[in-house]
């Protein structure tokens, strides 16, 4: 249609004015074809382990994303595919609202929405600054990589951080994984987008053309075909590393160690219900001193979840003593809560012989929201109690990472339930320890997503530094990892029992133990700046209506 009155006539319209023009945001169309990318890309997450899915599913998020014309477009696109992703691999969110749904039911679907939103804007943030180091299809898909790749790192450590569902945690069921040993989940995570991008990049469009005009031209099939086959020979190396670390011949320990993993698989609604909480301490009980086998070793020690039993340390009662009968010598780590004054702390204790507590750890990574309130102790300050953990308002954070001195059974650093989520944390140890404790309470969330993730989690961490993994987990699932990050025994959601399982042995510090995600961060500024330069230098400026 003639615009008249117009400087510029519909057939002399060039392409600068043309991309000024374009909407800022894409259209309805194309906000749902992001979504349902996003939600592909999360369907390689655990428990659908979907990564055939999730990578084609990814390579056209960076495709479609990187022939936005706008920044702002790039920046929807981020949005909408981020809340798609988030909703597929967080939805189990919800879950701790109906442990009480009469009281706090109505919250979930707002809790869901504030989460995927939340995850929606790291990749808003990602897509919208990737999108600004390139000029072209290609480098805007490259950068949008990067971009998402950093989000995913800053997503992990900004605001006590929140290192769930990265990118690279698509591959743990897979010998892909294997390469974290080296670099990471993050790096991992970063290599998995940079191959995507590369694959992507076959789909892009050059944009090409001389004096002022610029015209489109479809780059050749073998050349659009050439960069997805570049993705595929990098992906099947990972995957032949992968696999052959897995081949490789298990480290022997010196002295065989056998642990006892107990799972009471008490019910978060009923779990501390005057009817049921000595219920389910008996149950505990029960579980530790069960006789072994016929013809298998004695228990080393004897694993209890999280908060497992309904008293304080410093006020048991007979509980301890009943433990140490109950476990007839064998030492037993345990989760309890104890108190100093007004403050209560989230802890791991060792019981011995009888009941003398033997060392105590405190949770030092809490869930904000869930187990303290953020600024809660300083609007206690301002006279805001409410809140404040030093008024008895949610957990107190322990001082930090601390290894403990098992005798014979080695060095163990405890990890208590969303603590096994964040490596940094475990290299912050004051020293490698020997092997990693896990206790967890997993009932309130369900026996869906929720986990089945943090046991991959798990997992991650013993791939990450060579370690094998003992973890107890109230509902399930209760496991023995070894140190590639194999589960060697388990207990499966929703069963009670008592696991009597080996301890593998450790591996040597593995690259990430001793590097850490610092080089990654300083590899992905580095690889920017070149694609920003480069872009620059070779600039073009595609043009595609409607986006």
């Amino acid at each position: 249609m003639a615009q008249t009155g117009a400087p510029f006539g519909p057939k002399r319209r060039g392409p600068r004015l043309a991309a000024l023009r374009a909407p800022m945001r894409p259209g309805l169309p194309r906000l749902g074809l992001a979504a349902a990318l996003g939600a592909g890309v999360g369907a390689g997450q655990v428990p659908l382990s979907l990564w055939w899915l999730a990578l084609p599913a990814l390579v056209a998020v960076l495709a479609l994303a990187g022939r936005a014309v706008e920044r702002a477009a790039a920046g929807w696109w981020g949005f909408v595919a981020g809340f798609g992703y988030a909703l597929i691999t967080l939805y189990w969110i919800v879950d701790p609202f109906f442990v009480e749904p009469e009281v706090y039911g109505w919250m979930a679907p707002f809790a869901l929405a504030f989460m995927a939103a939340g995850m929606g804007l790291f990749w808003t943030l990602g897509f919208a600054v990737g999108h600004g180091l390139g000029a072209g299809p290609r480098s805007r898909s490259f950068g949008i990589a990067l971009g998402l790749a950093a989000s995913d790192l800053a997503r992990s450590y900004l605001f006590t951080g929140f290192p769930w569902g990265l990118i690279g945690h698509l591959w743990i069921e897979t010998p892909v994984a294997q390469a974290a040993a080296l670099i990471g989940a993050q790096g991992l995570g970063a290599l998995t987008l940079g191959l995507a991008a590369l694959a992507a990049a076959g789909f892009a469009q050059p944009w090409t053309g001389g004096g002022g005009a610029r015209r489109e031209r479809r780059a050749p099939p073998l050349s659009r075909a050439l960069p997805a086959g570049v993705a595929l020979v990098g992906l099947a190396g990972l995957w032949g590393f992968g696999a052959a670390r897995l081949a490789a011949p298990e480290p022997v320990r010196a002295e065989p160690l056998t642990l006892r993993l107990v799972q009471p698989n008490a019910p978060q609604d009923l779990k501390w219900l005057p009817d049921y909480r000595m219920e389910f301490f008996f149950r505990h009980l029960d579980l530790t001193a069960r006789a072994p086998a016929p013809g298998a070793p004695r228990p080393d020690l004897i694993l209890w979840p999280e908060t497992a039993v309904p008293f304080l340390l410093e006020r048991p009662g007979d509980g301890l003593m009943m433990i140490a009968e109950a476990a007839q010598g064998v030492p037993v780590a345990l989760g309890i809560q104890r108190s100093e004054g007004l403050r209560y702390y989230n802890s791991l204790a060792v019981i011995g012989v009888g009941g003398a507590v033997e060392a105590v750890y405190d949770k030092y990574h809490l869930v904000p929201f869930g187990e303290y309130v953020p600024l809660g102790d300083l609007a206690a300050r301002l006279g805001l109690t409410a809140f404040a953990a030093q008024a008895g308002n949610g957990y107190s954070a322990g001082p930090g990472p601390r290894v403990l001195d098992l005798g014979r059974l080695g060095l163990a650093q405890p990890l208590i339930c969303y603590e096994a989520v964040f490596p940094q944390d475990i290299r912050r140890a004051p020293t490698r320890p020997d092997w990693l404790m896990q206790v967890t309470n997993d009932a309130w969330f369900g026996q869906m997503a929720g986990p089945w993730q943090h046991l991959a989690l798990a997992r991650w961490r013993a791939i990450e530094f060579g370690l094998p993994l003992a973890r107890a987990a109230n509902t399930g699932v209760s496991a023995m990892i070894d140190a590639r990050g194999r589960i060697t025994a388990s207990l499966g959601m929703g069963q009670m029992g008592a696991l009597d399982a080996a301890l593998p042995a450790a591996l040597p510090p593995t690259l990430y133990a001793r590097i850490g995600d610092l080089p990654l961060a300083a590899i992905l500024a580095a690889v920017s700046a070149f694609i920003y330069r480069i872009a620059r230098r070779y600039r073009v400026d595609p043009v595609q209506p409607g986006e």
